[in-house]
């Protein structure tokens, strides 16, 4: 009987604990309700997104216009929903930075990139030396979200870019901050970008969020405005992609199609995709990208002779380009992409945060003289 009682007492001690706990939480809850505070919202099409080369998309966060629709690949199509390598630039005194943003899709992450980069925004903020430093990221859970991106910062004004999801379409983009704190729009810079067109990797695939792939981060390092035209599994240099890009008037174009393509594609397609691009653009330089070593190549002789045959294909469209007298026309071997640590990928074919700025460390060099040749 007394072993009852204890183990009575024992019940009804864990379950009034329980209690105080649960009305400890819904306290809290309330508490930090009422901590909200007053918000006001901005909406980002009031001032446009940077990275975006097209307006007359069919809809606003769209990576190609409405007239590709049908013309491209339908895969191509797609992926061109995605917003991958848009960002947008306000300035702020505010403490807390708010969003509310919705996806197009409810899949909010795939098995080689989770949700922060493939559905996610990410925050960066100007430092006192002007260099861009990372601030914070949403955390996707649901298709659609209103959450503080950042909060307990000191009230100082501060120019700010977030960089929209790499692996999802954006339906809708407001930013907020508490009721009484500055917010001006900043328009996207007029200067003229660099495309990146190409696969996966461009797309931003296994980045860890949206501003970590090598065309974000080479933005930054250049002070340029980017634009990411990366279809994971399908930049295959079509001519009926090139008809769109040509009609974009960027400093460079980066033709970084060869992890998707196959000997024979490259030599038929290379070429006469840098002189589709030159009939348009006569002086824009035009850098080639080989393909990046893949990390366990040396246990695989098919997979070496893949990238063997495919890198000779553009080696000799190169060549013969040289030879027809294209001029700006820059070269970047595959083999300085990755490290000889082959410790840099996700899954052996996408890199890695250190993949990309392995990344970014090979291909700023190029840039730099293709810039300053424009």
């Amino acid at each position: 009987m007394h072993g009852i009682d204890i183990s009575r007492r024992m019940f009804l001690s864990v379950s009034a604990a329980g209690l105080a706990t649960a009305a400890a939480r819904t306290a809290f809850s309330q508490k930090k309700a009422v901590q909200t505070p007053n918000l006001v919202w901005h909406d980002v099409q009031e001032w446009g997104v940077e990275g975006k080369g097209w307006t007359d998309t069919e809809s606003f966060y769209d990576r190609l216009p409405t007239r590709a629709k049908g013309v491209v690949p339908q895969s191509v199509w797609g992926l061109s929903k995605h917003s991958a390598g848009m960002l947008v630039h306000f300035n702020t005194d505010a403490d807390q930075i708010w969003v509310d943003h919705t996806v197009t899709s409810p899949n909010l992450a795939r098995p080689n990139i989770d949700a922060i980069a493939m559905s996610g925004l990410d925050l960066y903020a100007k430092d006192p030396s002007g260099n861009w430093k990372w601030l914070n990221v949403t955390r996707p859970s649901k298709q659609a979200m209103k959450v503080a991106i950042v909060s307990g910062l000191p009230v100082a004004e501060r120019s700010c870019q977030m960089y929209l999801p790499l692996y999802n379409g954006t339906a809708s983009l407001k930013i907020g901050v508490p009721e009484g704190r500055s917010f001006t729009p900043v328009a996207p810079r007029k200067e003229k970008p660099i495309i990146f067109y190409g696969t996966s990797i461009t797309q931003g695939a296994s980045a860890s969020r949206a501003g970590m792939p090598h065309p974000a981060i080479l933005g930054r390092r250049l002070n340029r405005p980017v634009i990411n035209l990366g279809f994971s599994g399908s930049g295959k240099m079509e001519k009926e992609v090139g008809q769109f890009l040509a009609e974009l008037d960027p400093a460079v174009f980066v033709i970084d199609c060869l992890p998707n393509m196959m000997g024979p594609q490259v030599e038929e397609r290379a070429a006469p995709l840098v002189r589709q691009l030159r009939a348009a653009r006569p002086e824009t330089p035009v850098v080639l990208v080989e393909d990046r070593t893949y990390p366990n190549a040396e246990f695989f002789p098919s997979t070496q002779q893949r990238q063997t045959a495919s890198r000779a294909a553009l080696r000799k469209a190169f060549e013969t380009l040289q030879q027809e007298g294209v001029k700006k026309l820059w070269y970047l071997p595959g083999e300085t992409l990755l490290g000889d640590d082959r410790e840099d990928t996700a899954d052996g074919s996408h890199p890695s945060d250190l993949g990309f700025w392995r990344h970014a460390n090979a291909f700023e060099p190029v840039l730099k003289e293709a810039l300053a040749a424009t």
